[in-house]
C-alpha cells in the first residue's frame, strides 16, 4: 500500500521502536522528533506488533513527514535470535494481525520462562511487576520484552544498570536466558511476502554468523540493514558488499528505543540514516510503478 506522496529528498531513519513494544516514546513522539531533526521519513518497526503505526501515520500527516509502516519480527535459527524487518506490508489485514498474535503468544511464553528462571535463582519478581513497570513507561498495548524485565531488576536493586541485567541474566549468555522454539527467519520472509511487503535483515552484525545471513539472503530477503547503531565501519563495508553483490536494498536506522538511566538504546533518532529515496525501493507500490 502506498503512502501519500512526500518529498523524498532528505534522510530516513528506518528502524525505531515505541511504547507499542519496548520503546519509551509514543509513536507520535518518534515522528515529532524525526521532524524536528530534519528527517524526511521515519519507520515505526516495533517488535512483533503494528499497534503503533496508526498513531504514527496520523502524526506524519499532521507534521508533513513520511511514515513508513513496519515491523521487526523475532525469529530463531541455529539457536540465534534473528530479526527480520518488514516494510509496507498490509498491516491492517486481519490475517497479518492473526499471525502477529501468534508471535506475541510466543513472547509471553518466553517472558514466563525467563521469570521462572530468575525465581529459581532467588530473584523473586513477578510478571505482574513487569506489566506494571511497562505501564509506568507509557505502554498501553503491544508486546512485553526483556527491557521491561531488566527495568524491574534495576528498580528492585538486583542489578545496578540495564546493561548489567542483560550481561548477568537476560542476554544470550545470561543465567536466566530463555529461547523457546519460535518462527524461523525463512518463515518470516514468507509472511512478509504474502502480506505484500518488503523484507530486510535487521542488524546482521549482531548475529556473529555471516553464513546464516547469506542463507537468509539466498532464501529471498530483499534488503540488508547495512547502517545500524551497533555496526562499526568494517561491518558496514562488509554488509554493503553483500547487498551490492546480490542486488539488495540497502537500509539503515538507529534502532531507537529511548533513554534508560541516561543511556540511549541503541541510538538517537536520526543517528543512523539512509537517503529517503530508498522508500521508492521499499514500497512495492512505488517500485512496481517505476
Amino acid at each position: 500500500m502506498a503512502l501519500i506522496e512526500r518529498d523524498l529528498n532528505g534522510k530516513a531513519d528506518l528502524h525505531t521502536h515505541t511504547t507499542s513494544s519496548d520503546g519509551l516514546q509514543r509513536p507520535s513522539d518518534n515522528v515529532a522528533v524525526a521532524k524536528a531533526r530534519g528527517l524526511a521519513a521515519i519507520a515505526i518497526t516495533d517488535h512483533d506488533t503494528v499497534d503503533g503505526i496508526e498513531e504514527a501515520m496520523e502524526a506524519g500527516e499532521r507534521l508533513g513527514i513520511a511514515v513508513v509502516p513496519g515491523v521487526e519480527i523475532s525469529t530463531v535459527a541455529e539457536g540465534i535470535d534473528i530479526h527480520i524487518l518488514g516494510y509496507y506490508m498490509d498491516w491492517r489485514s486481519a490475517e497479518w494481525r492473526r499471525k502477529l498474535e501468534r508471535l506475541l503468544t510466543l513472547r509471553e511464553q518466553r517472558n514466563d520462562m525467563i521469570i521462572a528462571r530468575l525465581n529459581e535463582l532467588g530473584i523473586a519478581i513477578t510478571l505482574g511487576e513487569v506489566e506494571e513497570e511497562a505501564k509506568s513507561q507509557g505502554k498501553d498495548s503491544g508486546s512485553l520484552g526483556r527491557p521491561h524485565i531488566a527495568a524491574v531488576l534495576v528498580k528492585r536493586g538486583f542489578v545496578g544498570s540495564m546493561q548489567e541485567a542483560f550481561d548477568r541474566y537476560l542476554g544470550q549468555d545470561g543465567a536466566a536466558y530463555a529461547n523457546p522454539p519460535r518462527l524461523h527467519p525463512f518463515e518470516a520472509l514468507e509472511w512478509i511476502r504474502e502480506a505484500g511487503g518488503t523484507s530486510v535483515i535487521a542488524h546482521p552484525g549482531l548475529y556473529g554468523n555471516d553464513e546464516l545471513v547469506q542463507a537468509i539472503v539466498a532464501r529471498g530477503a530483499q534488503g540488508i540493514e547495512v547502517y545500524h547503531s551497533d555496526h562499526d565501519e568494517a561491518a558496514e563495508a562488509r554488509y554493503l558488499k553483500i547487498a551490492q553483490d546480490h542486488g539488495l536494498i540497502v537500509t539503515g536506522g538507529s534502532d531507537f528505543h529511548g533513554e534508560r538511566q541516561g543511556v540511549v538504546f541503541h541510538g538517537e533518532i536520526g543517528s543512523r540514516t539512509v537517503d529517503a529515496a530508498v522508500l521508492e525501493q521499499l514500497d512495492p507500490a512505488r517500485r512496481n510503478n517505476k
